[in-house]
């Protein structure tokens, strides 16, 4: 029996031709967050995209990777989530000027974009860019499927804590492609789901959720799937950067510090590599190729 709080559930209105999916997230939100110092509005903004980026990976239907990313010229100049379709997930933030407890999502980016990659396991990359028209994360998300996707489509996030711990959850609903939805239908199951409060998301069942929305409704509820943090960084990738970097700044770094740290910003982890270890990296490489060189 897993013992994983953080799901992803999707199910189905049998007389409509809407679908919807149903987000918790405890445990990875908790370790995207920890290991760094963010402003509490910058922990929420997280919350939020992360929630975001696990309903957008459901509905999307790929196999691979997506991104989902704030730009911005204010103290805030950068906020992203990466996930794939395993619902393996993981975040960071960038903060360079001060950003107040009540300061709004607009004040701590300033002018900016949002952006989503999508890039499947096979087939080309996508990148879709949205100026940030609205005033929160979701007006954001919506106004990219109007111009994208061009399904109506809404998303209800919630933040807060959950037994003194950063909780968030989140709710989507979409018309199915290629049906004709009754619009007025989806607009009122839309609004039965914005009703949905942060504490029956973080505390009941995926099935209770539903039948208290959606009482007088037929959904269809399908099996759950685990929500993980888990960052993508290793000593190969790491290796694989130095390969980028000139023999002579390699050097120049290893005069001054002694050794070469490389640092993920999404887990925390580190990287080390004496002068012992570039020596062998440039051993392997020459052996490998001897026109390649650490350039």
């Amino acid at each position: 029996m897993s013992t994983n709080q953080d799901q992803l559930h999707r199910y189905l209105f049998e007389n409509h031709s809407v679908r919807g999916e149903l987000v918790t997230l405890k445990e990875t939100y908790q370790h995207i967050l920890e290991n760094h110092d963010y402003p509490q509005p910058v922990q929420t903004l997280l919350g939020e995209m992360l929630s975001a980026t696990c309903l957008l990976t459901a509905i999307l239907k790929l196999e691979g990777d997506i991104t989902v990313q704030l730009q911005g010229d204010g103290p805030l100049t950068l906020a992203v989530i990466n996930g794939n379709n395993r619902q393996e997930m993981r975040g960071v933030a960038r903060v360079t000027g001060d950003i107040t407890e009540n300061m709004s999502l607009k004040e701590m980016l300033g002018k900016g974009v949002m952006v989503i990659t999508i890039t499947p396991d096979e087939g080309e990359r996508y990148q879709g860019v949205v100026a940030l028209e609205g005033e929160t994360l979701t007006d954001f998300l919506e106004n990219y499927f109007r111009q994208s996707e061009q399904l109506p489509t809404r998303l209800f996030i919630r933040s807060g804590t959950h037994e003194g711990k950063p909780a968030v959850g989140g709710m989507l609903l979409q018309v199915l492609p290629a049906e004709n939805a009754d619009r007025d239908d989806f607009d009122h199951l839309a609004q039965l789901t914005a009703t949905i409060k942060a504490e029956e998301l973080f505390d009941l069942p995926a099935n209770e959720v539903l039948y208290r929305l959606y009482n007088q409704e037929e959904v269809t509820l399908f099996g759950a799937q685990d929500v993980i943090f888990r960052c993508t960084c290793s000593r190969e990738r790491s290796i694989d950067a130095l390969l980028s970097v000139s023999q002579e700044e390699l050097e120049s770094i290893l005069a001054e510090d002694g050794h070469i740290d490389i640092h993920c910003d999404y887990c925390g982890s580190h990287y080390l590599f004496d002068s012992m270890d570039v020596q062998a990296l440039r051993a392997s490489v020459a052996n490998a190729s001897p026109s390649t060189d650490l350039h």
